[in-house]
């Protein structure tokens, strides 16, 4: 009994024991379950916060790109209406041009009153011309045609004499002038004016750097270059410039000295002539819109008066002052190319040949015109500098190579050494004239030339800056011509003063001779007289082209694209003034007329340096005008978007949460509704 009570007992111990585990893991059970529905529905909950947030965070990033465009919008809209508002209230409030003009109220930014390129263009049979200035210098030039044939030795005599007179009286204002263009070269290139893009800052350049660089060259010095290249620095070696005193004919000194004076009047000098020219030009007509002709230069001192009679003075002589420096450059070619055919296969020296070789090579020069500036001068340039470069490493290689290229930099260091007492020695305290045979015909020539280089690089150059175009036009043709005259003027200087050949003797009879009596000492020499030939042929046709293109311009009151049959009237022109000119004296009569041409033009641009530094003046000021507008006005609007921003992105805030709110509460029915279900 006693042992059956215990095991009831303990049997009932047992069964509590169980029933209490029992009930603890049903208790821990289910505490777990319930750990896992909070810890579930907890992970629910931090997810859908999780997605609020960043439905949040793109809502706003929406919202500001949104806000950002309309900003931008705002913002371009509000600057076209300051543009416009800023350049009236500038030209208005714009300091009046002070100088020759009658009416001081001239702006170039004033509409009325200006004509239309080509407005009063006579247009009858092929033609498109200006008649006041056509006429008027066809007149002259064919009555200066008609009595140089009709009196070739009073001619010669008459050219002998104005050729004195002038470089003995004023040579020293040619010497003078000269360097002005430097000066105003170096101030627009380096100052606020540089920055100024010819055509406006959307302008793109038309040319590659290598065909504008080619067509410079080939415009504005080929024929020269070959020419003069071998026969200046020998007549220097054996008559140096007076100013370097005491100088022994034919001796190293010399050949120093004659290297430093060719240096000079092919260097820095004039193509500053060229690049103020050009600049003037290229800045008046495409950013100013008027014609591409020299009188629209002097549009800030006389206004609309370019339209009348003294603008139709300015470009008659402008068409002068072409032709002569072309006639020059056009004589001295076909002097070249009879001596060198004269050289090599027998071919008498004389007037009536030439004559016949400017008529034949004129011919070639209108097939030029005729295809225009893409398809003729630009092609011919770029075929004419590749053969050019060719000759050039040729004659580098097979002369003395050394003595060539260390004479090219120890010329530039002379020539620098010496550059201010060369540009300002005007022959005062000696009793010669050496100048005018040389530098004040140079700077003439140059002169003369300046409409022809000037219009035609503005023609080629828009696009780029004043500071890129100044410096282009002035330093990369300057280092090229140092190159060529040290390469085959330091080639002759080597063969006579080692004694291979005596090209004095040769030269002093005959410029035209010089580069191919040089090359009869070179290998190969038959075919680099060929060569030679063919280089100074091709740089007529360019030369005759160009300056066809030029004339024409200047001719049809400044447009870019006139009848082809008035471009072979003036290119046949050009071809019968230089036939004139050789007719009438040769190499004097091609001086002469430059020289005579050239001094009057002198006047012109040195007054034009002053009228371009008006309209680029008034550019940059009424441009600085508009800019402080603009910055103003963006200044503006960035301060009261930052205001608007703050505000906004606080409002932006709120009603997004409001949103989210709303997305909350309908989930939270919507669960309760599937709940339910």
């Amino acid at each position: 009994m006693t042992d059956a009570i215990i095991v009831k007992l303990s049997l009932r111990k047992y069964n509590i024991e169980v029933a209490n585990y029992s009930k603890g893991v049903i208790d821990y059970m289910s505490n777990e379950t319930d750990k896992k529905k909070a810890s579930k529905k907890q992970s629910k909950e931090e997810l859908k916060q999780k997605r609020t947030e960043e439905r949040k965070r793109l809502i706003m990033e929406q919202e500001k790109r949104n806000r950002k465009l309309e900003s931008e919008r705002e913002l371009a809209i509000k600057l076209r209406k300051a543009e416009v508002s800023a350049r009236k209230e500038a030209i208005k409030n714009r300091e009046p041009f002070k100088g020759l003009q009658i009416n001081p109220t001239v702006s170039l930014f004033d509409e009325a009153g200006k004509e239309k390129v080509g407005e009063r263009n006579w247009v009858r049979f092929g033609f498109d011309i200006h008649p006041q200035v056509t006429i008027a210098s066809s007149l002259i030039l064919l009555l200066f045609i008609t009595l140089t044939l009709i009196f070739p030795t009073e001619a010669q005599n008459l050219f002998n004499n104005i050729l004195t007179i002038i470089t003995k009286n004023t040579g020293w204002f040619m010497i003078f002038s000269a360097n002005v263009f430097i000066i105003a070269a170096l101030f627009f290139a380096f100052s606020r004016y540089g920055k100024i893009i010819i055509g406006g800052q959307e302008a793109k350049p038309e040319f590659t750097r290598f065909a504008w660089y080619a067509m410079l060259l080939s415009a504005g010095m080929g024929i020269g270059l070959l020419f003069w290249s071998v026969a200046e620095p020998i007549l220097h070696l054996g008559s140096p410039s007076p100013m370097f005193d005491a100088i022994e004919p034919n001796s190293p000194a010399a050949a120093q000295a004659a290297m430093a004076s060719t240096f000079f009047h092919w260097g820095i000098h004039p193509w500053s002539i060229y690049a103020i020219v050009g600049l003037g030009l290229a800045f008046f007509s495409y950013n100013k819109g008027l014609p591409l002709t020299i009188r629209s230069l002097f549009y800030p001192l006389i206004g609309n008066k370019i339209y009348g009679l003294w603008g139709n003075i300015i470009d008659v002589l402008s068409v002068l002052a072409t032709l002569m420096g072309l006639a020059t450059s056009l004589g001295l070619g076909v002097s070249q190319v009879n001596a060198g055919l004269n050289h090599l296969f027998g071919i008498g020296i004389s007037t009536t040949t030439q004559v016949i070789l400017i008529a034949v090579i004129t011919g070639f020069a209108t097939i030029s015109v005729v295809m225009g500036l893409d398809g003729g001068v630009k092609r011919l340039s770029e075929i004419n500098m590749i053969l050019a470069g060719i000759f050039l490493i040729f004659v580098l290689v097979a002369g003395p190579t050394v003595y060539v290229l260390s004479g090219f930099t120890q010329n530039i260091g002379y020539y620098i050494a010496n550059f201010m007492e060369m540009s300002l020695w005007a022959e005062t305290f000696r009793a010669t004239n050496w100048q005018g045979s040389w530098t004040v015909f140079y700077w003439a020539w140059w002169i003369s030339w300046s409409p022809f280089v000037g219009m035609f690089i503005a023609r080629i150059s828009k696009g780029r800056s004043v500071k890129e175009f100044i410096v282009g036009v002035i330093v990369i043709p300057t280092v090229i011509s140092f190159l060529w005259m040290s390469v085959f003027g330091g080639t002759a200087i080597f063969q006579q003063l080692s004694g291979v050949s005596d090209l004095t003797s040769i030269i002093e009879v005959d410029e035209s001779l010089a580069l191919f009596s040089m090359l009869d000492n070179l290998p190969i020499s038959s075919v680099l007289s060929i060569v030679g030939i063919i280089l100074v042929t091709v740089f007529f046709v360019t030369s005759s082209d160009s300056g066809s293109l030029v004339v024409d311009h200047l001719t049809s009151g400044g447009k870019m694209d006139s009848p082809v049959p008035q471009r072979i009237f003036w290119a046949v022109m050009e071809g019968v003034v230089a036939a004139t000119l050789l007719i009438g004296g040769g190499l004097t009569a091609l001086q002469t007329a430059s020289i005579i041409t050239g001094l009057p033009f002198t006047i012109i641009l040195l007054v034009m340096i002053y009228s371009l530094y008006l309209g680029l003046r008034q550019e940059f000021l009424i441009e600085r005008a508009v800019d402080q507008k603009l910055q103003q006005v963006t200044d503006d609007h960035i301060i009261s978007e930052v205001i608007q921003s703050r505000v906004h992105d606080e409002a932006l805030v709120d009603a997004v949460t409001e949103i989210l709110v709303e997305d909350a509460l309908s989930d939270k029915q919507e669960d309760s509704s599937s709940k339910n279900t």
